[in-house]
Parts: C-alpha cells; sequence; structure tokens
C-alpha cells in the first residue's frame, strides 16, 4: 500500500511545531530509508544511544542508557570478552567483586549489535560504508534482580505484569498457544489465557502481530490491546522481544512498501502498560502524524497512552486546540479527548463551542467500540477540566 502526505499547511506546521517541543525530531536519513543505515538503539527498550565516550582509564568507548543498560563498543569486534568484564565492572558502579560473582541470565542480560561504526554512531547492515569495512560491535549488559534491585527500583509496571498475568487457578503458566488459538481469545476477547501463556512463549508476539493485519478493524483493536498486555508480561522477564517488535512496527509505518493497519494502534498499546519503559518514544510516535493519512491513528495512540498515564503525554494547548478546529470530526474528536485527559483550562471556549456538535466518533475501549457524539466527547472534556 503506497502511502500519501495529504497534510494541509496549517496541520502540518502544527505537528511540526509539536514534535520540536517534545524533542530531538527522529528524521530518518536517505541511508536509513534504504534500510542500509540506522541510528543504533538499545534493544532492551528500543531509545535511541548517546554516542560512547572514551575514558583515560579505560581503552573502549562506554555510554549508559536510561533504562539501566551499560553498553561499550570494541571497534574490532575481537574482544568482547575483556568489553564484557568493562562492562560488567561498570554496571556495578565500579565493584569488580560484586562483577565478578555475577552469572549471565540468572543476575544479568547480554545483547550485541553488530556492524556498529563509531566513526559514524551508526549501524551499517552491510558492513561496508564508504570503502571502510565496519567490523565494531556494542556489547549491551543490563542487571537483574536481586542485583538490579540494589541499584534501581522495579519499574511500577512490572509487577502489575506479572500479576495480571496469572490464571484464576493460581497457575503462573500455561502451554503454548497455537496461531488458531491466539484468534480465537482474541476475537472473544479472551485476554487472560494469552497472558498466562506469554509467562513462557515469546513467539505469541508473532501470533498476536498477523492479526494486526486483519480485515476485521474491531479484531485489529483487540490484537493490539492484547499486544500491549502481552508485551508488559513479557518484557518483566525479557524486555528485547518487545524492543525488538517495536522497532519492526515503526518500520512497517515508514516503510512505503508496508500495510499500516494495527502498527500504530499496537505501539500506543505497548507504550500505555509500560509508560515507564516505552513513553520516550512517544515523540517518534508523533512525528508520524506528518503523513496527514495517518494522524487520527496516532491521536488515538495518544488518546490510549493518556487514558493510563496523562503526565507522559507532553502536549502545548497551542499545539493541541488548533486541530478542536480540524474539518474531520474524528481528529477533531480525538483532540477533545486529550485536551480533557491533559486538563488544559485553555481550551474550555472550543469545547464550550463543540458542546452541541451532533457529528460522530468510534471510540475503542475494553474490548468494544463506542459511538458517541462530538458534544458528549466536549461535555465530558470539561467535566475533567
Amino acid at each position: 500500500m503506497t502511502k500519501k502526505t495529504i497534510c494541509h499547511q496549517g496541520t502540518k506546521a502544527q505537528m511540526s511545531q509539536w514534535l520540536n517541543s517534545e524533542g530531538e525530531i527522529l528524521l530518518e536519513s536517505k541511508f536509513q530509508e534504504r534500510n542500509i543505515v540506522d541510528k543504533p538503539t538499545c534493544p532492551f527498550c528500543a531509545r535511541l544511544l548517546e554516542e560512547p565516550s572514551e575514558n583515560r582509564s579505560r581503552e573502549m568507548p562506554m555510554g549508559s542508557c536510561t533504562c539501566g543498560a551499560v553498553y561499550i563498543c570494541d571497534v574490532t569486534g575481537h574482544n568482547l570478552g575483556s568489553a564484557l568484564v568493562d562492562a560488567l565492572v561498570r554496571a556495578c558502579n565500579g565493584d569488580s567483586d560484586k562483577a565478578w560473582n555475577l552469572l549471565p541470565e540468572e543476575d544479568y542480560l547480554e545483547r550485541q549489535v553488530k556492524d556498529y561504526d563509531l566513526e559514524t554512531h551508526r549501524i551499517v547492515h552491510g558492513g561496508v560504508y564508504r570503502g571502510r569495512r565496519i567490523n565494531g560491535t556494542l556489547l549491551f549488559i543490563r542487571l537483574k534482580s536481586p542485583v538490579e534491585s540494589q541499584m534501581k527500583p522495579e519499574a511500577p509496571g512490572a509487577q502489575a505484569a506479572r500479576k495480571v498475568s496469572r490464571l484464576p487457578d493460581g497457575k503462573a503458566e500455561a502451554r503454548p498457544l497455537s496461531k488458531e488459538e491466539v484468534e480465537a481469545l482474541v476475537t472473544s476477547y479472551d485476554l487472560e489465557p494469552l497472558l498466562a501463556a506469554a509467562e513462557g512463549d515469546k513467539r505469541i508476539l508473532r501470533n498476536l502481530k498477523r492479526l494486526l493485519y486483519s480485515p476485521d478493524e474491531l479484531l485489529r483493536r483487540r490484537a493490539a490491546e492484547a499486544l500491549g498486555r502481552v508485551s508488559a508480561v513479557i518484557s518483566a522477564k525479557d524486555p528485547g522481544p518487545v524492543s525488538r517488535l517495536l522497532q519492526e512496527l515503526f518500520s512497517s509505518v515508514t516503510d512505503t512498501a508496508a500495510s499500516t493497519w494495527g502498527a500504530i494502534d499496537a505501539i500506543g498499546e505497548i507504550i500505555r502498560f509500560q509508560p515507564d519503559a516505552y513513553s520516550s518514544l512517544i515523540p517518534r510516535l508523533a512525528q508520524l502524524s506528518r503523513d496527514r493519512s495517518l494522524l487520527e491513528d496516532v491521536l488515538k495512540a495518544l488518546v490510549s497512552i493518556g487514558h493510563a498515564r496523562p503526565d507522559v503525554l507532553h502536549m502545548s494547548p497551542n499545539h493541541l486546540i488548533p486541530l478542536l478546529e480540524d474539518p474531520d470530526p474524528r481528529i477533531r474528536g480525538c483532540a477533545v479527548i486529550l485536551v480533557g485527559q491533559l486538563k488544559q483550562k485553555e481550551a474550555k471556549a472550543d469545547l464550550e463551542r463543540l458542546r452541541d456538535s451532533p457529528e460522530e466518533m468510534t471510540i475503542y475501549q475494553d474490548g468494544a467500540n463506542h459511538v458517541k457524539t462530538l458534544g458528549r466527547l466536549a461535555a465530558e472534556a470539561l467535566a475533567e477540566i
């Protein structure tokens, strides 16, 4: 499906300002568009990484991610043993005795990103860049509990994710589910067995992802919600698969040859159920709205996030209020909900004008589609403010 940008200048300018206010705009280079060169991201949380820095006391450049991971660059790719030791010591705040006593998988997680070029701070997938052979490797270490719990509090969502993943009979895990069983459970909006299965089967992410391309709009929305809930369960043990899934979802939207059905919904749901881990991706999500055809989906994803954690949506009234006059009632409806979630008093006059609007939009919540008038949404937003 080829995407066309049909954004009028006013809205495009508003959204560009919104993105600028959120921080760095994550523009894709022409190399990225060809899938040759990518900006390096953390394999644990999918955040963009700062360039590793050198230090007189060590030979290899190192850095750290806000998720708690430590990474080190081996420019040759042949000294990963030394790199691992240095990264573990750094992760343990310089305590080498503690570092030597750590066990892989039990005490820490290790990941590697190949084809890293320190000179350009890029991942070169072909291994050759402008005549230079790229052999660098970024090695990542992230401590697990109990060591991790001594250094950094557990994310609030992790305990909730483990709690919700239990079946009513008390069993913590269930057998792997076939793709037919997964589809049947999503169709009937029976999510508990999916959460239980996710405890021991990461492949469930793939079976849910394929449902994002269903022609049934309600099934797509339910699959997106299920992905968000299941991802929280899996990330509590290993965030790697969820980070890779997020990268795939973003790529499916930016790739003009791919279908975007359900992908933006799923991104929003994953952030919604793990805001502490993935709220840093909200600016990247908002950037997608530069394509007018994606604006509604992006706003709906932000609305979903706002239902759980409006505090992570850093949107100025100056950027949202103009959308209350958008010609599309669905865009106006999403903007109405967002200004209500964010308690933006500056929007009161605009909301009052919409009180009597009979135009309708469909809102997904708790497994069902609900049709509401813009007038009712405006009244609800005013009540929140």
